[in-house]
């Protein structure tokens, strides 16, 4: 069975940094394409960037050139360096990796970006 999961996220001053992880293990666990997801309250979780099976990126222009979406050699770990954090960047971030042709969602990791 695949499993995603997401991991890295946790408290943050603002102009601080985290960087996320997200693992995919099971039978089958390389990741071709993968988006981070954002959820904040009172809005839908949106796309915040995506990188795609020939490791082409994609950024919405809020985090663009403070957010940096990379994998692992292995391509089995999807990577989110979050840079110059500001208090909007707060929320719950998923993970969403497309694993043998399905989609996978991890559980979701707390950003919290607060002075």
């Amino acid at each position: 069975q695949v499993q995603v999961v997401e991991s890295g996220g946790g408290l943050a001053q603002p102009g601080g940094s985290l960087r996320l992880s997200c693992a995919a293990s099971g039978r089958t666990s390389e990741i071709a394409g993968a988006g981070w997801y954002r959820r904040t309250p009172g809005k839908e979780r949106e796309l915040v960037a995506a990188i795609t099976a020939r490791d082409e990126d994609y950024y919405v222009p809020s985090v663009k050139d403070r957010f940096t979406i990379s994998r692992d050699s292995a391509r089995t770990t999807v990577y989110l360096q979050m840079n110059n954090l500001k208090p909007r960047d707060s929320g719950v971030y998923y993970c969403n990796a497309d694993i043998g042709g399905r989609d996978y969602w991890g559980q979701g990791t707390y950003v919290t970006v607060d002075s």
